[in-house]
């Protein structure tokens, strides 16, 4: 089997994708003869041609629109957001248009576009490139929101989201890109040629939204993270000894309830752990849900470890990038509860 870093892997879902339906179109800013910022669509212009692979004008809000037209003629777009952080101009498109299509004509028209979207710090990226905006995205009915955080569910997840009827939001942390980052910056990171997850299929795979996968067993605590912190998470597990299951959500809109139910009830404690700001980031919709469902079973507060209310800040990526110390710190507050 191919090892692919998380790049190769999307991209390989959208090739794959492309020679299987030509109603597939994938466009952007820089996306079509430079390849993307990221080197994500590398290749893809050259091998289908201009109509099927092309540059956007630096216009957010019109590669929606344009994405959202083509969608309702039969067409499906895989649109990318160059930054997450670009997205807002599209925000009215993605939230009012996108998403309310099926609901507004009864059916009549579906709307299945994907926005790609790279996301997440640990780059130096500072405020306008850093930033984790899913909550945004998963308070909105009619879309679903994806964040894989490893090359074969990248690929896996993406070719489910080009397929699917209607609109996906699929972010994917740029910090991952080239390998499963567990939050020490002052360490080399390993590569995804020397991870188990960085085998990838060539051909066609899907893995259906709405299904997390439990990336380490355990029975003291519950780590619920994703993206990027599923690897921080898994490192400080490792370094603080603490017994902890960690579920990987992988898909946030629809949300695998049922994992995250079933484990907690298990161990009796849970830890959340996400990039985005504390206020109202998704950590609070998954702990309230904990507490809703699992209430008579837990032993101790949930707790949250999250960025900072703040913008992003560039001087102080490492304070606010939550690590495996942080992390770890909220395991042993548990433990201790």
């Amino acid at each position: 089997m191919a090892r692919m870093t998380m790049i190769e892997a999307v991209r390989s879902a959208m090739d794959v994708s492309m020679g299987r339906d030509d109603n597939v179109v994938v466009f952007g800013e820089d996306v079509g003869y430079f390849g993307g910022v990221f080197r994500a669509t590398q290749g893809l212009q050259a091998k289908y041609g201009k109509t099927r692979c092309f540059d956007a004008p630096i216009n957010e809000s019109g590669i929606l629109g344009t994405a959202i037209g083509m969608a309702a003629y039969g067409l499906k777009p895989c649109v990318e957001i160059q930054f997450a952080d670009y997205m807002y101009p599209a925000y009215d498109q993605i939230t009012q248009e996108a998403a309310r299509i099926r609901y507004r004509s009864n059916g009549d028209f579906t709307c299945p576009i994907v926005v790609r979207m790279p996301t997440g710090g640990g780059i130096f990226g500072g405020q306008t490139h850093s930033q984790s905006p899913e909550a945004l995205f998963t308070h909105v009915c009619g879309l679903k929101v994806i964040v894989p955080s490893n090359p074969y569910d990248a690929k896996g997840l993406l070719i489910a989201a080009i397929e699917d009827p209607d609109p996906v939001m699929f972010l994917e942390p740029k910090r991952l890109y080239n390998g499963p980052f567990d939050g020490h910056h002052e360490r080399p990171v390993m590569p995804w040629s020397k991870h188990d997850l960085g085998e990838v299929p060539e051909g066609h795979y899907t893995i259906p939204s709405g299904k997390a996968e439990i990336r380490r067993l355990g029975s003291a605590v519950t780590v619920v993270a994703y993206g990027t912190m599923v690897h921080v998470a898994l490192a400080a597990v490792e370094e603080t000894g603490i017994d902890a299951e960690v579920i990987d959500l992988r898909s946030l809109l629809p949300l695998d309830l049922d994992t995250i139910v079933q484990s907690v009830k298990k161990t009796g404690r849970c830890v959340v752990v996400h990039e985005a700001t504390l206020t109202s980031g998704f950590g609070a919709e998954v702990a309230s849900l904990v507490q809703e469902h699992c209430f008579y079973s837990l032993e101790a507060p949930i707790v949250r470890v999250t960025g900072w209310d703040t913008p992003y800040p560039h001087a102080q990526e490492w304070d606010y990038f939550p690590g495996p110390a942080r992390v770890g710190r909220a395991l042993k507050e548990v433990m201790e509860g």
